[in-house]
């Protein structure tokens, strides 16, 4: 391995929702709603561009894992079903990636970020750069000098420690520590009431670790903290098992099958055709000479 090879990881779902709000009306003749799929490969295609990655994968949620389900019973249960318009566009996303020859994964009960998160760590193990495509937070605790985060948005900034630091105010590696503190709304997991963003940062640079916070939590101010913060330990203590990305999930890591081809043009062509993505149709024709 050199550090030729670059990885570009993208997280399916995630994507796919801001294509289908992002474009609003889009449908075939036949009533075909398209907009989530021309979202999800504009984006795809615009971060190909920008990176020029070596090797790439898309990662698609599989459900909600035992082992957090275990731990926590309501863990993003609140969140609302995805909708219907939506949904049907999902086998049309993954007849995109077969006809594209884009490697998918998807495991039964593991989610998208801890897929991503394995292949990140084995094969920034292995040498090579990684970019991981999502908007999830979650995914800054794996932030290094060969894993960084990149928006799917029009930036698309590569967010590596030092743009980690300024966004949340703590480092990749307090990341676990400081979601812990705080707690995440969009995953249903409840923090220290009254501890923000700000203050959980503080305490972290102040003290440096969790484990020291609690030790020294005398120290805290105003004191009406030290009392909340021995009433919740043990909800953070939980939630360090319910933030920490899984990077040991049984995937393999095939450098052969995750390399980025052109695909197969008369597919893709008949594809777009199928779904009357002609601007899609067009750009494939001039890459091909056809």
């Amino acid at each position: 391995m050199t550090d030729a090879k670059k990885l570009l990881l993208f997280d399916g779902l995630a994507m796919a929702y801001r294509g289908f709000y992002a474009i609003p009306g889009l449908t075939t003749k036949d009533g075909r709603n398209t907009n989530a799929l021309m979202g999800f490969i504009r984006m795809m295609l615009q971060l190909k561009e920008a990176w020029k990655p070596t090797h790439w994968a898309v990662a698609f949620d599989g459900g909600r894992p035992a082992e957090r389900m275990a731990v926590l019973e309501t863990y993003k249960a609140q969140r609302a079903p995805m909708p219907d318009l939506l949904r049907e566009q999902l086998p049309y996303i993954n007849e995109y990636l077969d006809a594209a020859g884009v490697p998918s994964f998807r495991l039964e009960k593991e989610e998208a970020d801890d897929v991503m998160a394995t292949l990140a760590v084995r094969a920034a193990g292995e040498g090579a750069s990684v970019f991981m495509a999502t908007s999830d937070k979650d995914m800054f605790q794996l932030v290094n000098d060969r894993i960084c985060v990149v928006s799917p948005a029009k930036d698309m900034t590569c967010m590596r420690a030092a743009e980690v630091l300024a966004k949340t105010g703590v480092r990749p590696d307090q990341m676990v520590e400081w979601q812990a503190l705080i707690g995440d709304s969009v995953d249903n997991i409840d923090g220290v009431p009254g501890v923000g963003a700000k203050t959980a940062a503080k305490w972290l640079n102040e003290f440096g670790s969790l484990d020291e916070i609690f030790r020294r939590a005398q120290e805290l101010k105003p004191p009406r903290f030290r009392e909340l913060l021995a009433q919740h330990e043990p909800t953070v203590r939980r939630n360090l098992g319910l933030m920490k990305l899984r990077t040991d999930l049984d995937i393999p890591l095939n450098w052969s099958d995750l390399a980025v081809g052109e695909g197969d043009s008369s597919r893709l062509l008949a594809f777009f055709g199928k779904y009357e993505l002609n601007s899609l149709s067009r750009m494939v024709q001039g890459e091909f000479g056809l």
